[in-house]
């Protein structure tokens, strides 16, 4: 018996009159929702929706944390969960096997085959395929044109799987490590996917030297934040210099060498404080360090924030301080969105001269770039700043200028939909 075409288009699609009449709808796939650290993902789909389209997520986990922002709940009427040990993902996998038995086993092959060279990634295969699975399913009836994930692992996985199930046309934005540090199955993710974003040159240049001809159809377009929201506060009086640092207390951040870079500037008598808002694996070990450095009335430790405290904490900021580095596993930066908040705010920057950073950091035109892993450099470049207040204005100036140029939110989501949609509504074979 022929199996049932699950690539045929819903009735909406197959007639363009009736198509025209509704807005497009983008199916986001994400590893969790809501997820603190991913505002540019949630400002991203906002945005969209700002722009006419339709947004259903798909997260693979339900993520719970203490603190979210709070423009979460616009979407969260939005969001499809399928978590792998439940009746609904089991019933799914049953409906494949009795309906298109030769397609869904079909994909089982090639991802499992695609990813045996990892064993993170081959384990993680077998609740990745049921979701997808399950996702599937529900799409047509959600009247979804296309599947947009983020990061090239495990969203991108599901995207291809959906593709493959049911020839709903994909693309997916690459970001940092999941390009940088291992990449199961990424040729063929870019092969089958309508087109690919990545969020910097640095990264689109990457993927043509790996891959070849199966990367040009990446895009590259710039994560965005809202220019008005982060913008320059009203000019008040200023005390001690305040350093701020915006990131998860994770490696490849470098709240190390900040730390050390802040040890050297009180021996040499600058009076400031210093205020690391995330929260990370590494937290402990940097509290410690605070600890060894007798930096416990210079360091704060604020935790996680909403954009909004995050904004008024850069409204009271003399230096924004992003001292990355590459990780031992080879994790590194693209373009840190704390960076382009920053700019945006008319906070001057100190970073780390590696990946994409230099796209966005002007060297001694907006900021400074450091090499990575010198506290020494970083202490300099503070005390520089610390010690010219024009310097400060100028460098501020300059940044949002950069950021009302090449990375402010509403251009960069225009961009997208413009390839979203001309990319939807089409299945397929």
């Amino acid at each position: 018996m022929a199996e049932p075409d699950e690539h045929r288009p819903d009735d909406t699609l197959a007639d363009p009159a009736a198509a025209r009449l509704r807005p497009r709808t983008i199916a986001y796939v994400m590893s969790r929702f809501p997820k603190i650290s991913e505002t540019f993902i949630l400002n991203e789909m906002l945005e969209l929706r700002r722009q006419g389209v339709e947004i259903e997520i798909f997260p693979l986990i339900r993520e719970r944390e203490d603190v979210t922002h709070a423009e979460v709940s616009e979407l969260t009427p939005h969001a499809h969960y399928a978590p792998v040990l439940s009746l609904r993902v089991c019933a799914s996998q049953v409906a494949w096997l009795l309906r298109a038995p030769r397609r869904y086993l079909g994909t089982w092959a090639r991802v499992l085959r695609g990813n045996r060279r990892s064993r993170a990634a081959l384990v993680r295969s077998f609740y990745i395929v049921p979701q997808a699975a399950t996702f599937a399913r529900e799409l047509r009836a959600l009247g979804v044109d296309h599947v947009h994930a983020h990061y090239a692992t495990y969203p991108a996985l599901t995207a291809y799987v959906i593709h493959r199930l049911v020839g709903l046309p994909y693309s997916f934005t690459a970001h940092a490590h999941d390009i940088y540090v291992d990449r199961p199955m990424l040729e063929e993710k870019l092969a089958a996917a309508r087109f690919v974003v990545t969020i910097s040159d640095f990264n689109r240049k990457l993927l043509r030297e790996l891959y070849g001809r199966s990367a040009d159809r990446v895009h590259v377009v710039h994560c965005g934040v809202d220019a008005e929201l982060f913008r320059p506060g009203p000019p008040g009086p200023r005390g001690e210099l305040t350093v701020l640092c915006v990131a998860s207390l994770q490696e490849y951040k470098g709240q190390t060498y900040l730390l050390e870079a802040c040890q050297l500037l009180v021996r040499q008598g600058v009076s400031l404080r210093c205020l690391l808002v995330g929260e990370g694996r590494d937290r402990g070990e940097l509290e410690d360090l605070v600890q060894r450095l007798g930096l416990e009335h210079v360091v704060s430790f604020l935790g996680s924030q909403p954009r909004h405290a995050v904004r008024d904490l850069l409204g009271r900021a003399d230096v924004f301080a992003l001292p990355s580095v590459t990780a031992r596993d080879g994790q590194m930066e693209g373009i840190p969105v704390g960076l382009m908040e920053a700019l945006a705010s008319g906070v001057p920057v100190v970073a780390s001269d590696l990946s994409g950073i230099s796209e966005l950091v002007d060297h001694e035109r907006n900021g400074f770039l450091v090499p990575e892993r010198d506290a020494q450099a970083l202490a300099s470049a503070i005390a520089r700043l610390a010690e010219d207040e024009e310097l400060r204005s100028e460098f501020g100036r300059a940044g949002r200028r950069t950021v009302l140029a090449s990375f402010e939110l509403t251009d960069n989501v225009a961009r997208l939909q413009e390839l979203l949609v001309g990319s939807a509504g089409t299945a397929s074979p």
